[in-house]
Order: C-alpha cells, then structure tokens, then sequence
C-alpha cells in the first residue's frame, strides 16, 4: 500500500496514492511524502520506485534486509536512515520492532516498512503539515514520535522499579530476582538500540558541515530536539540498567549474608557438641575395666563436665562475639 502527501507552499497536504507520483515526478513541483507499507506493495514494485528517485543501490539493498543495525548515511543530494521503529507497543518494556527505511532528498521523503508503523501513525494524528517542506524535519519528526513511546514506557517503569526496591528490600525471594534479572535483559537491550539512534542523530547534527547534502534544508533546532531525546533514552537505560544491577547484586549479597549466619551458627553447634560426643563416645565404650564407671556419683561427674565445657564454650563465643 502507498499513501502520498503532497503540499505546494506550505499550504495543506493533498492526500493521495501512487497515482500521484508520476505526475510530481514530471514536474517535481512542491513537496512529496511517500509512505510505503511493504506488507501489500512487492519489493520488486518499491525497488524500481526507489531506483525512479535515483536511490544507491546499497541503501535499497539495505532497505529490505530483515534485520539490519539502525544506521546514516550520505550519498550525492540525498539521505538514507534506517529506524528501528516500533509496529506495537506489548508493554513492561516490551515492543514489536520493525525497521524503518527513510530516504531523504531535496524535496521528498520516502519510508518504507513493513507492517504498520506507529511512529508514522502518531505523527499524521497531529498537524504534521508544517514539516512538510523540509523533508529531513518531517523524518525526524516521525523518529521523534516513535521515540516516545520508548519513553512512556521506561518512566512508567520507573515507578515499577521503585516497588521492586521496596519489596527485595522487605521480603526478596528468587521469584522477584528472576522478575529484575529479566528487566535487566529487556533493558540491555532497549540501550543497545538508542546507542544506535544516538549514533544516528549526532550525524544528524553535523549535516551542516557536510557538503554532499547541503541541498537538503536543515532545521537545527529539531534535530537538536531529536538528539535530545535520544540522548534522554540513552542516559534512562543505562542508568535503569545499573539500577537494576545493583538489585540483583544486593540480593545475593543479603542471600550470602543470610547463608553466612546459618552457617556460622551450625559450626558453633557442631564446636560445643564435639568434646561432649568425645566424652559421650568414651565411657560409651563396652571395656570391663573403666574405672570411673564403677564410682557412686560418676554419671553425674561427667554430666557436670560436659555441662561446664558447654558452658565454657559458650561464653568463649559470646566475649569473641561469633554470635
């Protein structure tokens, strides 16, 4: 499926479909936005479009590889980005990726993903018409729409990661560390993209010094703002990540703790009840000729000897405070 947006002058976009690019391409008048869903066009149909707007053939190789790391680059009167977009928002840091392909050039934009982008479906909610005219704004617009969605996520789970501190620190058990170790990996990995994004717009930033492009118009102060963004969810992971880190960490210290007394305390059981079980094993021996078994008050005699080694003992490991 394609859809069109046409604006002539900043006046409002005409909506249309791929009949709308031939003639725009005879007479290149105004300002082209051209969405393509890869879900209901062939490739083989976008290809040949792309190669129409004079596309390397690098970048449309790029375009439709599955998996490709979100990336710049720069060829001769045109900008080619990959986006990693989100298609669905599952919740509890989790999302339905989808790359998104955006080509730029003097007075068109063309995207290209597979699936229903919902960076691109924010932004046509909102008046989008004004960053039409300058196609670099309308695509960082789109990127800067998609990124909010990873930001509501992360600062809701800010409140969450909150409850989690709470509870390992009242009542922790291996359930709650499974449960952080996971956020811990959806983390990772939400950073190991905005690495990529921030990557992306820093290049962005420094368009104006690059002479290949420089006649595609560049709004500093929105590409400032996506930079910001990005470096906002950058600085939100890694921080979250760290936090959570320290969790785990602190868990199987207060664990290793916990272990570490009850051992401590099973030793000492074990010192006191060694020389009563030596004496007990002694005068348990079936020898005829033991000659404190055949005294009146013997029993007791030992008995009081054990009893005063226990208690000996006992006092020796209070004053060195083993416990």
């Amino acid at each position: 499926m394609i859809r069109t947006w046409l604006s002539h002058k900043g006046d409002e976009p005409i909506q249309g479909d791929e009949q709308q690019i031939g003639p725009w391409l005879e007479q290149e008048a105004g300002t082209i936005w051209i969405d393509i869903d890869l879900r209901s066009f062939s490739h083989a149909k976008a290809e040949q479009l792309l190669k129409r707007f004079a596309c390397h053939p690098l970048a449309i190789i790029d375009t439709f590889r599955p998996r490709h790391p979100p990336k710049i680059e720069l060829f001769d009167e045109q900008i080619f980005m990959l986006y990693r977009g989100i298609q669905h928002c599952i919740g509890d840091l989790k999302f339905e990726h989808m790359q998104l392909a955006m080509f730029v050039g003097k007075n068109y934009l063309i995207t290209l993903h597979d699936g229903q982008s919902q960076g691109i479906e924010n932004l046509l909610q909102q008046p989008f018409h004004k960053y039409l005219q300058h196609p670099l704004s309308l695509a960082s617009r789109i990127m800067h729409s998609a990124s909010t969605l990873y930001l509501n996520q992360l600062l809701e789970f800010e409140d969450q990661l909150s409850e989690l501190e709470e509870q390992l620190s009242s009542h922790g058990d291996d359930q709650l560390l499974s449960t952080i170790t996971r956020y811990k990996t959806d983390i990772l990995r939400l950073n190991r993209i905005f690495s990529y994004h921030l990557s992306l717009s820093k290049k962005l930033l420094h368009l104006e010094q690059e002479q290949s492009v420089n006649n595609i118009a560049i709004d500093q102060p929105v590409l400032q703002d996506l930079h910001e963004r990005f470096e906002r969810l950058h600085s939100l992971s890694s921080m979250y990540y760290d936090i959570c880190g320290d969790l785990v960490d602190g868990y199987l210290s207060i664990s290793s703790h916990k272990l570490n007394n009850t051992m401590r305390v099973l030793t000492l059981i074990t010192a006191i009840f060694v020389p009563l079980s030596f004496l007990a094993g002694i005068y348990g021996m079936n020898f005829e000729v033991i000659p404190e078994l055949h005294h009146p008050n013997g029993y007791f005699i030992l008995l009081g000897t054990m009893l005063l080694i226990a208690v000996s003992l006992i006092a020796i490991f209070k004053w060195k405070r083993w416990f």
